[in-house]
């Protein structure tokens, strides 16, 4: 969260009667035909409120009214290996990460695996990676820090402990058939699995869970990644910031 500095209302202070200051000069020459008289009254009425609209401006900063606080929130991305999930779920940080007021965070699955590499890929050490990251995500959101994240979680359990344990918890599901993700496998995840090279792929040797009742659902057969992420950012905006 940001709030208004004592410099930045000074500023904006000082910033408004330069404006101010020279209308209330010009006024005053045009009816009384007197330079000095307007620049004397310009003078006096800049410095008097100049303090007034600080003392003003300190006052409403500490009055809560009208103000309303962005709770904490976590987009979580989830589908097949290569469906989208981390190109969509990046197109959405980057528009949401500028927004005033709004602390983000942007997690995937390689970035924290390549931090604890050690964890396998069987479904109890994905439970238990991703028991991991609620934890971290729940702290995160303890600081006032919404996080957008994107990982296979294939299963229906890990997602319901995530939102138990997480505050708005969104899920997002990236539709995509295991036919699709082949043809978009420009890494070659999909034919190392197939040839055994890699164990435990989810679509291919592990089953994924469908979310039953997502929040969202992105078709990635139908929409462009940019289309979709533009659904997101308008859902978050109307339902989680305005």
């Amino acid at each position: 969260m940001f709030i208004e500095t004592k410099q930045r209302s000074l500023l904006k202070a000082i910033s408004w009667r330069i404006f101010a200051t020279a209308t209330t000069t010009i006024i005053v020459f045009i009816f009384f035909k007197r330079l000095d008289l307007a620049i004397a009254a310009g003078i006096v009425e800049s410095i008097s409120k100049i303090f007034i609209y600080f003392i003003h401006e300190r006052l409403w900063n500490n009055i809560r009214f009208g103000k309303k606080k962005i709770e904490p929130f976590v987009l979580w991305f989830t589908g097949l290996p290569l469906s989208g999930k981390t190109t969509i779920a990046d197109l959405v940080y980057n528009k949401l990460k500028n927004y005033d007021h709004l602390l983000l965070q942007r997690l995937d699955s390689k970035q924290i695996r390549d931090m604890i590499p050690e964890i396998g890929y069987s479904k109890s050490e994905r439970i238990l990676h991703l028991k991991r990251v609620a934890f971290l995500i729940k702290t995160l959101q303890a600081n006032s820090i919404s996080v957008i994240a994107s990982f296979v979680s294939p299963y229906k359990e890990i997602r319901e402990y995530l939102r138990e344990n997480t505050k708005n918890f969104i899920e997002i599901y990236v539709k995509a058939d295991v036919s699709s993700c082949i043809k978009r496998d420009y890494k070659g995840v999909y034919k190392k699995a197939e040839n055994g090279e890699i164990k435990n792929l989810t679509g291919i040797h592990e089953p994924y869970e469908k979310p039953e009742n997502p929040e969202i659902i992105l078709d990635t057969e139908k929409f462009t990644a940019e289309e979709l992420a533009e659904n997101v950012y308008n859902y978050v905006i109307k339902k989680l910031i305005k």
